[in-house]
């Protein structure tokens, strides 16, 4: 091809190439190494010393042209995929937004964080600790001494001889009684998980969380506890709820109550679910042992307090109609959406 020809047909490709691709492709043909004006720039050698200069002047002119052109097109190219690819990431503000799954709080959470809500209303403080505990917390200071037959009704998982996984959350608070003593009042909730060495079954579990409270002062008495877990058993089961005391027995407690709260399902008239009764047992409380505030540093005889506790499973369970414990640990998301988030 002679020279016209050469740029003519550059000048062509260059119109005719619809994709950036394309345009190299032609770029390489006409201005590379081994292109078409490499080629013809070959032949100046068969020129005599006067055609050179003009020759070579049509050439670059050649050049220059197809170059030239190759950016313009390139621009046009560019300009016209950054338009389709605007199109295409274009967001229609019209439509639904991407819902997104954060999940949802396993019902133990919520309960707890719905108690912990209650007693912070109460001007409670929630005191959380650590679920390796020493025996002397968890044990001596609750008024359960070395061999006493309290023990096996909490046996444990022990690390070593004076080291434990806890048995209760009793053990926060001994320790907060130590820590806080000889100030009153005192109004603490403590929730955390403990360990109990106990064979898993439909309503029982090695490892559950226990949720218990504990006030001292001067004049607390029992009607005041009966209050409280009145207020608490409203909340949980609904305000037509009430409660009842039983005599019991607890080391860390003198006197000590079962607590029991009238049938949510029958209203107290008698179902399955409170066994015919009207009656459900909720959890176990007293006025607190003077054995067990003089261990923690209050020597003052006319302060008294109460305590209690529950387990956090188990109000669940009450209150959603949940059959199996089991089912708070195994995890399956059909089971966990059931049930709202506490806000």
């Amino acid at each position: 091809m002679d020279l016209k020809e050469i740029m003519e047909k550059g000048l062509a490709a260059i119109g005719q190439a619809h994709s950036l691709e394309a345009l190299n492709d032609v770029r390489i043909e006409y201005l590379s190494k081994k292109g078409h004006l490499t080629k013809v720039m070959g032949t100046m050698k068969d020129l005599s010393n006067d055609e050179k200069p003009l020759f070579g002047k049509r050439v670059n002119e050649a050049k220059e042209a197809i170059d030239s052109a190759l950016k313009a097109k390139q621009q046009q190219l560019e300009s016209a995929r950054l338009d389709e690819q605007m199109k295409a990431d274009a967001i229609d503000v019209t439509m639904p937004g991407t819902l997104f799954n954060i999940g949802t709080q396993n019902p133990i959470i919520s309960i707890q964080r719905e108690i912990e809500e209650l007693f912070r209303e109460m001007g409670y403080q929630v005191v959380e600790g650590d679920e390796v505990e020493l025996d002397l917390y968890n044990f001596e200071r609750a008024n359960i001494p070395q061999d006493h037959p309290a023990r096996e009704m909490q046996d444990t998982f022990y690390i070593d001889e004076h080291t434990l996984l806890r048995t209760h959350t009793t053990a926060i608070q001994t320790r907060t009684l130590e820590a806080y003593a000889p100030h009153v009042p005192l109004k603490v909730i403590c929730p955390g998980k403990v360990y109990r060495r106990d064979d898993d079954d439909a309503t029982h579990s090695h490892q559950f969380v226990q949720i218990e409270g504990l006030v001292v002062g001067h004049g607390i008495t029992l009607s005041d506890l009966k209050g409280t877990l009145s207020l608490f058993a409203k909340r949980m089961f609904g305000e037509s709820r009430v409660i009842r005391f039983r005599p019991s027995y607890f080391q860390f407690t003198e006197p000590s109550v079962e607590v029991d709260v009238s049938c949510h399902i029958c209203d107290g008239k008698g179902c399955n679910v409170c066994k015919q009764t009207g009656w459900i047992e909720i959890l176990g409380a007293g006025m607190v042992h003077p054995q067990v505030l003089k261990d923690a540093g209050y020597t003052d005889e006319t302060l008294t307090g109460f305590a209690f506790g529950a387990g956090v499973e188990r109000i669940a369970m009450l209150k959603y109609g949940i059959e199996d414990i089991r089912s708070f640990y195994i995890n399956d998301k059909r089971f966990i959406e059931q049930f709202k988030r506490y806000e």
